[in-house]
């Protein structure tokens, strides 16, 4: 059993991602950080074999927090989730090893493809203590794949939304708005995502602008005007 943990500082987006790990077969996640420190914590007090890592974390950046699980943690390998597109974040992950970097928004198709190559790439690796030739070109060409999909294709996906907008949150704003017969405010949909209104409210806009919901005006309130959001009902 692969054991994994997630290191992403948007508790909901952490969770979608926890939630994806344990839907593959040979996979566990049971550990969640926030920030860099909780991260080496996780690290230091669990036999963790793979950590899914974002860069942008509040407290140091991901790719400097490569360099210390590198010096104290050389075993734990390291597929980056991140929104940055910045070619020394991907310079210095690679180098540091990485075995995979995956571009935000990433599709759960891309996520769990990546998940099970690495597992395949983890019991080719452990299941012999000599190794041929013929072993290592294998492992390699398990690896190598998954870096051309994120030199070809990954910039490609990170178009598809605009900057902001996690498929994954996105998905959960649809669903809730879906089962909302009364619709949602931007507050109340930022209390079940346990993310601010102004969050909420950019998820919510969004989906006005790609022709996915509807709004209307909240009358007899005082201060600012509040909008209630509705899903948009198909067509016949």
């Amino acid at each position: 059993m692969i054991q994994t943990a997630v290191a992403e500082d948007d508790f909901r987006i952490a969770s979608i991602h926890q939630e994806l790990v344990n839907r593959v077969e040979g996979f566990h996640c049971d550990h969640q950080a926030l920030n860099a420190k909780d991260t080496l914590s996780i690290l230091e007090k669990h036999s963790i074999n793979l950590l899914l890592l974002d860069i942008y974390m509040p407290d140091e950046l991901g790719t400097s927090l490569l360099k210390t699980i590198r010096e104290k943690h050389p075993k734990v390998d390291v597929l980056i989730i991140s929104a940055s597109t910045e070619a020394e974040h991907v310079q210095q992950s690679l180098r540091y090893g990485v075995f995979d970097y995956i571009i935000k928004p990433v599709s759960l198709e891309r996520l769990e493809s990546t998940l099970k190559d690495y597992l395949l790439f983890h019991q080719r690796l452990h299941e012999t203590s000599q190794v041929t030739q013929e072993n290592i070109d294998l492992l390699t060409s398990i690896r190598c794949p998954q870096q051309e999909k994120t030199s070809m294709s990954a910039i490609e996906k990170v178009e598809e939304l605009p900057k902001g907008i996690d498929p994954f949150t996105l998905q959960t704003v649809t669903q809730e708005l879906e089962k909302a017969i009364d619709g949602m405010t931007a507050e109340e949909m930022g209390q079940y995502l346990g993310a601010s209104r102004t969050t909420a409210r950019r998820y919510l806009e969004y989906m006005i602008s790609s022709n996915q919901a509807d709004a209307k005006p909240i009358y007899g309130i005082v201060g600012r005007p509040e909008r209630r959001y509705f899903i948009r009902k198909k067509q016949d």
